[in-house]
């Protein structure tokens, strides 16, 4: 039996008499057959919120169930590909109905005519559990795809198991189940509301390396953690994540690009496929996943598509590999939220979000963690989370912004001051946290020496002191200061022209490791230490400050990584340039 259409407002649909209607159940509404989501269940009425452009449907339309929750198709394919948010492919979406979006286009997530050449890992008869690994397929030359036993299947025996080259839909494996025989194939599907199951979470030990110096030496994010980039218009917030797409620590990217505007989105779609991957040279999108829903797309699959970015993301991390997840930007998500409540007739929270706002974006962000995963063999996966914020008017007490704050573990405050000063990443350091920096430092210790926190430390609060005596410069004039104090601002002047500024479009500068990282600070302060005490011995400030050694400072970033043992060199020259100074003094 059919539901019928009894009011439209919007994307909200409402419709009575749905046989068996269930939360969340994916539902076909009117002629064309719009794809819709019951969010809300009153009686016999049901609330749907539809994917689609509603225009022209009226009350009497015929609503039909699925019975099933809204789910992604997980399967070899899913990497270069560029989806909707409801993961509808729009290259095969523009092949079929041209350059737009049509109401009513049905397009498979996952090609069903591709054939993959999969390789068995397992034998006939031999026992196996959920999360095992029953094949492979190289989906990219980056990526190996590891074809795994369903979550659902607890104990089963493999009865049959098959190699060769398969489409998606056909059987490679038929395995005994309790005297059941279930096929199991390339292409799963899982519901992008619920969680994918692992093993056990491990602690955020392991830092996320990302070439970036502001992040990686004073706000690092952990493997598994999550951050935020909150920041107004033109600060830098999708620059900073392309940068952490190119050359984080991780396998596997996933981009949502939720509710941005065309245009930005059009940037994003245009350069992925134009970037080259550092690491191995081959194309960047051979291991990103990208999900494109812009600012004009049906506002309802603005709020689904960090579901199936989120969803995807999971399936790769379940195979062992780190994946980075993108959000740009959860605000336009929490203002879809904020349509559709308001359409429910919702009591609205703070500034008109829905009061669930905290929670919706603490289910999303709790999603993320590095984590043991199920079945054999042993591998461990780990899913970051990076979520933009945009606060209109870069008002960083609004809701949405808040509630991320109150979940994430990592904040990174954009200044559009420092980006009308051209200083790039906009982060300022005096604003921004990471929660992750206790747990990282024993693996810094380890790894690049003890002197690295300490370095940290000291550094930051050289770059806290220049802003208390800037508050004096103002007032009275840099000449009020002490010679010990214009070195600090000088030194704080250093840390921020030639350690925390970074060009993204340079090809030394665009990365850092964290081993040049760790001597370039060193070298600052060494030069910060050797000047102090040249100064108590009696050495003028100018002739300190007037030495060569400092224009080689200010060069070193562009150090290439292979020439490190210069740096050596230039510290070691730091002591004997100081000297000479002191000398005359």
């Amino acid at each position: 039996m059919k539901g019928k259409v009894v009011k439209v407002a919007g994307p909200l649909v409402v419709a009575q008499g749905i046989v068996g209607a269930k939360m969340y159940d994916v539902v076909r509404v009117g002629e064309q057959g719009l794809i819709g989501e019951i969010i809300e269940l009153r009686q016999d009425r049901a609330s749907i919120q539809v994917y689609e452009e509603t225009s022209g449907l009226g009350p009497g339309e015929s609503v039909v169930s699925t019975n099933r929750p809204l789910s992604v198709e997980l399967g070899p394919g899913l990497i270069q590909s560029i989806y909707d948010g409801i993961q509808r492919p729009l290259d095969a979406i523009a092949a079929q109905a041209g350059e737009y979006v049509v109401r009513g286009v049905n397009v498979p997530g996952l090609d069903r005519q591709r054939r993959w050449e999969f390789v068995p890992t397992v034998v006939k008869g031999q026992a196996v559990t959920a999360g095992d690994l029953l094949g492979t397929v190289q989906e990219t030359p980056l990526v190996q795809h590891r074809v795994m036993v369903p979550p659902h299947l607890s104990q089963a025996v493999v009865a049959e198991i098959r190699s060769g080259c398969f489409t998606v839909e056909e059987p490679v494996a038929v395995l005994d189940v309790a005297g059941k025989s279930e096929t199991v194939s390339m292409l799963q599907r899982w519901p992008v509301r619920r969680a994918r199951p692992v093993s056990r979470k491990l602690p955020p030990v392991v830092p996320l390396t990302t070439g970036q110096r502001v992040i990686d030496t004073f706000f690092p994010i952990a493997k598994g953690g999550t951050a935020c980039i909150p920041g107004p218009f033109g600060s830098g917030k999708t620059v900073v994540q392309h940068q952490l797409s190119k050359w984080a620590d991780t396998d596997i990217i996933v981009f949502i690009g939720c509710g941005e505007r065309g245009n930005e989105m059009t940037d994003v779609l245009l350069e992925f496929p134009e970037l080259s991957d550092p690491r191995s040279g081959r194309p960047l999108m051979e291991r990103t996943v990208l999900v494109a829903n812009t600012s004009n797309m049906p506002v309802a699959a603005r709020e689904a598509s960090i579901y199936t970015g989120i969803t995807i993301a999971e399936y790769y991390r379940d195979m062992g590999y780190d994946v980075a997840v993108m959000a740009d930007s959860t605000s336009r998500w929490a203002e879809a939220l904020r349509e559709i409540s308001g359409r429910l007739e919702e009591m609205p929270g703070e500034e008109g979000y829905p009061a669930y706002l905290a929670s919706r974006a603490a289910a999303f962000y709790e999603r993320s963690g590095r984590a043991v995963c199920m079945g054999n063999p042993a591998r461990d996966g780990s899913l970051s989370i990076v979520g933009a914020v945009s606060p209109p008017g870069g008002d960083l007490s609004e809701p949405v912004t808040q509630a991320t704050l109150r979940i994430v573990k990592v904040f990174w405050g954009l200044d559009d001051r420092l980006a009308q000063r051209k200083h790039f990443p906009a982060i300022n350091w005096l604003l921004s946290y990471s929660l992750y920096t206790s747990r990282l430092d024993s693996y810094y210790s380890d790894n690049y020496g003890p002197a690295f926190a300490a370095n940290r430390t000291r550094a930051l609060a050289i770059l806290q002191e220049e802003a208390e005596l800037q508050e004096i410069v103002r007032l009275v004039g840099v000449d009020a200061l002490s010679p010990q104090q214009r070195l600090t601002l000088e030194t704080a002047k250093s840390l921020r022209e030639d350690f925390l500024y970074q060009s993204a479009f340079h090809e030394v500068d665009s990365y850092c490791s964290i081993p040049k990282q760790v001597k370039l600070l060193s070298i600052i302060l060494s030069f910060h230490d050797q000047a102090g005490r040249a100064l108590q011995a009696g050495a003028p400030l100018d002739d300190l400050l007037g030495l060569p050694i400092r224009e080689q400072i200010a060069r070193s970033r562009f150090v290439p990584e292979g020439e490190r043992g210069s740096l050596d060199a230039l510290e070691a020259g730091i002591v004997t340039g100081v000297a000479g100074v002191r000398g005359k003094g």
